[in-house]
């Protein structure tokens, strides 16, 4: 299922701030499970599986938006100028395919790149910045770009592509809802939440309604098995599952997650429990939006960041191994099993 889903999905573009096709399928998906949703002003989606009262609430969520960028300026020629929205890396934009996502539909376009035998040597080695950058959809004139819808503020993506091993964690996310709707166990909330690529706090209205006990997010770990990674850690691709047991972004942003030690064990447990392997990363440069989740509410929310391995993020090609994405989906599953009563989430007596 997971594979098929996320072929789905990573077919469908979902620009931070503006998610809603992504949203509608994840929630016809969810109509044919016979769950209930909702969704806040944000636009984050929200589905519940009530539980145990007497056990802490649980609270799984990922996020729905990409990163990409907004047209800034057409320019009278019809070429199109770009402004960034997200970590997008200007060292691998030229020459990339993607898509305008207009009223009128969806329009292809390419990232312009010099052409080889008019570049001097001066040249064959910059990085040109995005600011610099301009997109060629065919158009002749501003007039005819605007009569096809792109104006300023057209949300633009990479052109989704999906080839056997790309993929993110919304699947994943259905996957669980699929395992859990008829297990006994916690209330949980499972969350689709928006503008994570934007400013990492999209997710914020969901968590203060729902007020988890519990909060683990899916997202990626990165990849440590190529020349490149190899002095940043030992998370493999097709090593199965993973945790954080620390982020920090460290530009600038002095935020991060070290996770509860009672959720580190838990996954350790159901690891075990469930034949799976369970990898450990710990990386400076990365951030999610459970940095900000965990201090959420009164006492603040136990958090643990919970992945699967992937290559070249943030790129316009991403790589998973979708066995990765089905032990997730396992372990998160082992994990509810497991939160019981004597899970004690006070650090002190």
């Amino acid at each position: 299922m997971i594979r098929d889903t996320l072929a789905e999905l990573m077919l469908i573009p979902g620009l931070s701030g503006h998610e809603g096709r992504v949203a509608r399928a994840v929630a016809a998906h969810l109509d044919r499970m016979g769950l209930a949703h909702r969704s806040d002003r944000l636009g984050n989606l929200m589905t519940t599986l009530p539980g145990d009262p007497a056990l802490p609430s649980v609270m799984v969520f990922t996020h729905m938006d990409q990163l990409g960028f907004l047209v800034r300026k057409v320019e009278g020629d019809g070429l199109i100028r770009l402004e960034r929205l997200g970590g997008v890396p200007e060292r691998a934009l030229a020459a990339q395919a993607v898509v305008l996502c207009t009223d009128q539909g969806d329009i292809p376009a390419v990232i312009a790149n010099k052409s080889h035998h008019a570049t001097g040597p001066e040249e064959k080695y910059r990085v040109l910045p995005y600011a610099e950058l301009y997109v060629d959809a065919g158009f002749r004139s501003a007039a005819e770009a605007a009569a096809a819808g792109v104006r300023v503020g057209t949300p633009v993506t990479y052109l989704p592509r999906v080839l056997p091993l790309q993929g993110k964690g919304c699947a994943v996310l259905l996957d669980l809802a699929e395992a859990r709707r008829s297990k006994p166990g916690p209330t949980l909330h499972l969350v689709w939440s928006v503008q994570e690529e934007f400013n990492l706090r999209g997710v914020l209205p969901a968590a203060t309604a729902l007020q988890p006990d519990i909060a683990l997010q899916i997202d990626l770990l990165l990849a440590c098995d190529t020349p490149d990674m190899a002095s940043r850690g030992e998370v493999a691709l097709g090593g199965g599952p993973g945790i954080s047991l620390y982020s920090f972004h460290g530009r600038g942003t002095l935020n991060g997650v070290i996770p509860h030690p009672a959720l580190v064990r838990l996954a350790e447990a159901a690891a075990i429990a469930g034949g799976l392997p369970l990898q450990r990363s710990a990386h400076t440069g990365a951030l999610t939006d459970l940095s900000y989740l965990q201090f959420i509410g009164p006492e603040g929310v136990a958090c643990l960041d919970v992945g699967f391995p992937m290559r070249y993020s943030h790129s316009a090609l991403e790589v998973v191994d979708t066995a990765d994405l089905d032990g997730l989906s396992r372990l998160l599953d082992l994990m509810l099993d497991q939160v019981t009563p004597d899970l004690i989430l006070k650090r002190l007596p």
